[in-house]
């Protein structure tokens, strides 16, 4: 069996890639609709702070621990039990999966404001029959390439990184040159929005939520890096690389078109003010470089997804047939889980359309207790004197921002995402059932297993009056 091994650089860029995807695109609209410039500087500065912290979390834990593979999984199964460190799994399984099922009906529907004319729609929202066709051929096409070996798959991510970053780097360039002082100057309190600056961080903070996900990319994939320190600086990087560039292009729209011109562009509106600022083929150039960037978010989380199941299969978490590998290392029972589940969701946006947003917020509320188990993790590992004061503080704000985190997402997604958690809790005993008679459930277990079951009749409740 063929080892695939990942260097620093490929590490990086599957960061860098799995946070920088589509959102970015939007990133000047969605920022101006809900804040004025002042506003979008603090909430910047907050997120930076938390999500910085989140990062050098990794890094330790990286340093720390070097012989836990997985990250995610392995971090809050070593710090809080077996079955907290499979709902963790589980659920980081569950949104990454689903959540790609997003890129790809993004790309298509970038396609689609090329080809479809008012006569005649191909792709529309990218859940058209056309539009599943030519999403189902990319879902396998990329099977077929991470089935090849994951060190390959990462490779390509990279090339098509360095290629979607450059349009992105076009865009700062020229807006820098068109920045105005005046018009960023101009209402930096956003009082057209009659909503106060504390209101508008918060608003502000709902945004930033999401367009960091992906930080643990490194973390997950860590069993497959060639040098284990390099797990902890490629987060670092990758986060580094991703803030400054979403700073950026957020300041930098406010001083191109006042705050409400800016709210009312279309969506991707880094494509409208790149038109604003060289015309059509400044359009076209972003439009492609979206393309290209969700189809490289594509490929790194499909890694990512496939990765999950079977770090958790190696303990007994999931099943034992996830703990199959193919010829090139890849763990190809884990891929067809994930691939089938895509294609599954996708065949749901066709039919469905805009029915599956529910779906896609929800499991994306999932990912938010795996990242606060690791501030907690890292904390649990400070108070018992590993590592110095500065690891310390550390974990505290980490953990402090993962609660904002879950603060911030609201209760209802929350809540919701229990629906998704029920089903994964017979699967969690069906595996230790396989592991045979000595692998009962703790009583801490048994009364966290029970609590989960208890709040399905609240969710059930809740989702029927979505």
């Amino acid at each position: 069996m063929k080892e695939s091994k990942i260097g620093l650089w490929s590490l990086t860029a599957l960061v860098f890639s799995s946070m920088v995807g589509a959102g970015v695109f939007s990133l000047p609209q969605n920022m101006a609709d809900v804040a004025g410039a002042r506003a979008v500087l603090i909430g910047w500065a907050v997120t930076g702070v938390g999500i910085l912290a989140l990062a050098a979390s990794f890094l330790y834990l990286s340093r720390l621990k070097p012989e836990l593979d997985g990250g995610i999984y392995s971090y809050a199964r070593v710090g809080f039990g077996e079955l907290v460190g499979f709902f963790s799994a589980w659920g980081y399984w569950l949104c990454a999966t689903i959540g790609v099922v997003g890129y790809l009906v993004i790309a298509f529907a970038a396609l689609g404001s090329f080809v479809d004319t008012p006569e005649r729609v191909w792709f529309g929202e990218g859940n058209t029959l056309a539009a599943f066709i030519g999403e189902s051929c990319i879902l396998w096409a990329v099977h077929l390439l991470v089935a090849r070996g994951v060190q390959q798959a990462a490779l390509f991510n990279l090339v098509a990184t360095l290629a979607k970053s450059l349009p992105l780097l076009l865009f700062i360039l020229f807006a820098c040159y068109w920045f105005d002082p005046v018009t960023f100057a101009a209402d930096q309190e956003g009082s057209t929005l009659a909503v106060p600056v504390s209101e508008q961080v918060r608003n502000t903070m709902l945004i930033t939520l999401w367009v960091f996900t992906g930080i643990e990319g490194a973390a997950v994939l860590s069993a497959r890096a060639r040098n284990r320190r390099d797990v902890g600086t490629a987060t670092v990087l990758g986060v580094v690389l991703a803030l400054l560039l979403y700073v950026l292009i957020s300041v930098l729209a406010l001083g191109i078109l006042s705050r409400p011109e800016l709210a009312a562009l279309p969506n991707p509106s880094m494509a409208g003010l790149m038109a604003q600022m060289t015309g059509s083929w400044g359009k076209l150039l972003i439009s492609a470089g979206l393309i290209v960037s969700v189809l490289a978010s594509y490929v790194s989380w499909t890694l990512f997804s496939a990765e999950v199941p079977f770090s958790a299969a190696r303990h007994g978490a999931f099943p034992a047939i996830f703990r199959r590998q193919n010829d090139n290392g890849t763990p190809i029972a884990s891929l067809w889980l994930t691939s089938l589940t895509v294609q599954g969701c996708l065949l749901l946006v066709w039919l469905l359309g805009k029915g599956y947003t529910n779906l896609l917020l929800i499991s994306t509320s999932m990912i938010l207790v795996p990242y606060l188990l690791i501030g907690l993790f890292l904390l649990k590992l400070s108070l018992r004197r590993e590592g110095n004061g500065l690891m310390r503080a550390v974990a505290l704000v980490s953990s402090g921002y993962g609660l904002w985190l879950l603060y911030a997402a609201g209760v209802e997604y929350l809540l919701l995402s229990l629906l998704l958690y029920g089903p994964g809790l017979l699967l969690f005993l069906y595996s230790r059932r396989q592991l045979g008679a000595g692998q009962q459930l703790s009583g801490r277990e048994r009364l966290l297993a029970g609590v989960t079951l208890l709040s399905l009749i609240p969710a059930i409740w809740s989702f029927a009056h979505v």
